[in-house]
């Protein structure tokens, strides 16, 4: 499409919405019509004056706390329905919560005033055992997932580490693990969704039925529809999984030793043979000195691996202190998710929050980290040891074999498929509860420009998942879908909820690109 015609459906879709967003303010005075159409249709909520208001409101990030106008509770399909068109009746946006762990507060809308659907009593998981296909309630979280599917058959998803972390977020905007080379993203194992629109119509949703849904869905989940189901396409979990970590601590002593470890641990990825699809990996350092890499290589000759693949892996890193562990698939899940253990509490009854701000950079194959930007990333590091609560971690998301980058750019809204590493960049408060230090926004927004400043060529995006609030509309439009994907998601948000029910404040419709 045409840059100019373009432009013109942003700004048609960014002036309905600006005039949504004004309904907000003018509907308060009457948004009690709410609590009537709801109870009218027999849909549980609570609001600020009920007793457990608190455990149903509070977000995961104690930094971006909002009070929505009204949450409700359904138990099934139809009262998500019904919770929908009652807050489009009386003005309300929508935002589903499954498990909460938006980074920016979206499934709390993003803004005070929203009506939220709170997920939990969708908390079934049950697996076919012909096909193999697990349809999963949107409340359900990690953690609960992998143990039942393991009990069903030992099957498993490629999935995230955090045990806690909702499905319906996770599944619907990427999903990267520690499996994800082998298996691609828990995104790419969606086969079909259980979906409510935005007129309330219930709908099922899969490759050729409302196909054009069915790829807004995944990779824009939250801007498209309410899911209350996933059906998901698992697979065999493996019989052995080598954990494999190593303390790097002694090259972060010196930032040049850094950025040639890494440097080279970066030409192996590309070039060693050894690098199969069975092989996930990342880093972690923080202000307090630690820095060490971490993995997975499932189904893998412990022998070779020991001798061979890891020393090869690390041999840049000059003193590092290998620990390789052979485990069973449950346990090496648990072995990612300590010290949380794998079974998690659902909805209101989840008590884990933090306090943090966070950015992420996502590079590409084709143009791998130079030494410049890498000798830059470890100066700051180093640097700023010591200055407040924080770490980075750099996951290999691509690489040769990687299954994340096979599917087609174009076969969902998902379409950053030419990823190579993942930088998620952290800052928090030294207990994890308010009040915020302001001075660790601009030390994390440092180390993104560390990465990216040095090397101005290199193609950076951002990782969905790690979402950003202080990205400007335009800014996180370029940076999760690019301007095609961008183009062709307005005019399905213009199919499928063109009074932009369901809103955060990067929801699509809201750039101008």
């Amino acid at each position: 499409m045409h840059v100019q015609t373009l432009k013109l459906r942003a700004a048609i879709l960014l002036a309905v919405s600006l005039v949504q967003a004004a309904s907000i303010t003018i509907s308060r005075s009457t948004s009690t019509n709410v609590y009537d159409c709801l109870t009218s249709h027999n849909v549980t909520y609570l609001t600020e004056s009920s007793v457990n208001w608190s455990a149903y409101q509070v977000p995961f990030n104690l930094r971006l706390p909002y009070e929505p106008a009204v949450i409700t509770v359904p138990e099934d399909p139809s009262q998500v329905a019904a919770s929908v068109t009652c807050a489009a009746a009386t003005g309300l946006k929508v935002q589903a919560k499954g498990g909460g762990h938006s980074y920016a507060s979206y499934s709390s809308g993003g803004q005070n005033g929203s009506l939220i659907i709170e997920m939990e009593k969708f908390d079934d998981i049950t697996v076919d055992q012909s096909t193999f296909i697990a349809k999963i309630g949107a409340g359900q979280r990690l953690g609960n997932i992998a143990t039942a599917l393991y009990d069903s058959g030992k099957r498993a998803l490629p999935h995230g580490t955090c045990a806690g972390v909702g499905i319906a977020g996770h599944a619907l905007h990427g999903g990267y693990g520690y499996d994800s080379r082998k298996w691609g993203l828990t995104l790419d194992h969606i086969v079909g969704l259980d979906i409510v629109l935005a007129n309330g119509e219930e709908v099922y949703t899969d490759a050729t039925c409302y196909p054009d849904l069915f790829y807004a869905m995944r990779g824009a989940g939250d801007s498209f529809g309410i899911a209350t189901h996933f059906y998901l396409q698992t697979e065999v979990a493996p019989t052995s999984v080598l954990y494999f970590t190593a303390d790097l601590a002694a090259s972060l002593k010196d930032a040049s030793t850094a950025a040639t470890g890494f440097e080279q641990l970066q030409n192996w990825t590309l070039t060693s043979p050894d690098l199969t699809p069975n092989i996930t990996f990342g880093t972690y350092a923080d202000g307090n000195g630690t820095f060490l890499i971490r993995g997975w290589c499932m189904d893998c000759n412990q022998t070779v691996f020991t001798n061979d693949v890891f020393p090869e892996m690390i041999a840049g890193f000059p003193g590092a202190v290998p620990t390789i562990q052979n485990l069973g698939w449950i346990n090496a899940l648990v072995a990612l998710a300590s010290p949380d253990p794998l079974a998690q509490p659902l909805g209101h009854l989840y008590t884990e929050h933090d306090t943090f701000y966070a950015k992420s950079v996502v590079t590409k194959n084709a143009e791998p980290l130079t030494y410049a930007a890498l000798l830059s990333y470890w100066k700051y590091m180093i640097t700023n040891q010591g200055q407040g609560p924080f770490f980075s971690i750099i996951n290999l998301y691509g690489g040769p074999g990687s299954q994340i980058n096979v599917p087609s750019p174009d076969s969902s809204a998902y379409s950053d498929r030419s990823a190579l590493w993942v930088f998620q960049n952290y800052g928090h408060t030294a207990s994890g509860l308010p009040p915020w230090d302001p001075a660790i926004t601009p030390l994390i927004d440092g180390l993104n420009d560390a990465i990216t400043q040095p090397q101005p060529d290199g193609d950076f995006t951002a990782y969905l998942n790690y979402v950003d609030p202080d990205l400007t509309p335009d800014m996180a439009a370029q940076e999760y879908y690019g301007a095609s994907t961008y183009d062709k998601l307005l005019g399905l948000k213009k199919k499928f909820d063109s009074e932009f029910v369901f809103w955060n404040p990067q929801a699509i419709g809201n750039a101008i690109l």
